[in-house]
């Protein structure tokens, strides 16, 4: 757990905002803060409790001493520091929606803690990243070597080449926003929270998650092949868990095709954004 059990909401910038009889929690990713959900969170806030905060090691959060490159070397910590984050705001049978990284924390948390949870909703989320033999992940041994070499030597450069690969270079204004939030992290901890992304196997998990889930998968993803949408919808079989592809390029979604995005939500959790609300969104 970060800091003192009181301290944790504060460490993480978390809050709640909105109103309703139900919560929503949002996790971003790796490189990202709370602010990559701006363009979705005035919709769901008519509906739903937000629950919106950021993992430590963001830029967004201050205090360096709060992530441990030794401590959090596996997600399990991450999935602890969630759990605990939802119990401080007293939250059960949530609606947990998780980015990239995030949506494996989560798959991890509603293993250990059922019931905090009612569905995942994973966001061009994967177990793995490195291809094996019958299993694409989408990279090479080699080519994440490469990049761990290239954060460590080359850190702003690397930033450049990142964002605009995993972002959709389609689109200046996302690639910008994820370029400049990936420079708010500390080097240091943007190659160890790498290492552990990209070095990580949570392949053995899928099958353990009972939790409803629905895999948000972006068509043409740089980050996530489609084909690890399709394996995790079938390993996880002690839930039901469905694909929503959106057409798109990149890795986020929520930022890129913020409006089908939001009509995905609709669908799958039923709630209804007025017109206001989504003409709001496309500015």
């Amino acid at each position: 757990m970060l800091g003192t059990e009181k301290g944790l909401s504060a460490a993480m910038n978390a809050r709640i905002i909105g109103s309703g009889n139900e919560a929503i929690v949002l996790a971003h990713g790796y490189g990202a803060d709370q602010s990559f959900w701006d363009k979705i969170t005035p919709c769901l806030t008519l509906s739903y409790r937000v629950l919106v905060f950021d993992w430590n090691f963001s830029g967004a959060v201050k205090d360096p001493n709060l992530y441990d490159s030794d401590k959090y070397s596996s997600f399990d910590a991450f999935s602890d520091d969630l759990i605990a984050l939802l119990d401080e705001f007293r939250l059960q049978g949530s609606v947990f929606m998780g980015h990239s990284m995030s949506g494996m924390i989560g798959c991890i948390a509603s293993v250990k803690r059922p019931e905090l949870f009612k569905r995942l909703i994973l966001i061009g989320a994967s177990p793995r990243y490195l291809n094996e033999e019958k299993y694409a992940g989408g990279f090479e041994r080699s080519a994440i070597e490469q990049m761990l070499s290239n954060i460590e030597s080359n850190f702003m450069e690397w930033t450049s080449y990142f964002a605009s690969l995993i972002a959709n270079g389609k689109n200046p204004l996302v690639v910008d926003k994820y370029e400049k939030s990936l420079r708010r992290m500390r080097p240091e901890v943007a190659l160890s929270v790498a290492k552990t992304v990209f070095g990580s196997d949570q392949r053995h998990i899928l099958d353990k998650v009972t939790i409803p889930c629905t895999i948000i998968q972006p068509t043409n993803d740089a980050a996530v092949p489609n084909s690890v949408a399709e394996y995790m919808q079938k390993k996880m079989i002690k839930g039901e868990t469905t694909i929503e592809k959106i057409d798109m390029d990149g890795h986020f979604p929520h930022l890129s095709a913020h409006i089908q995005f939001l009509e995905v939500l609709r669908t799958v959790l039923g709630f209804h954004p007025d017109m206001e609300c989504l003409s709001s969104t496309c500015n």
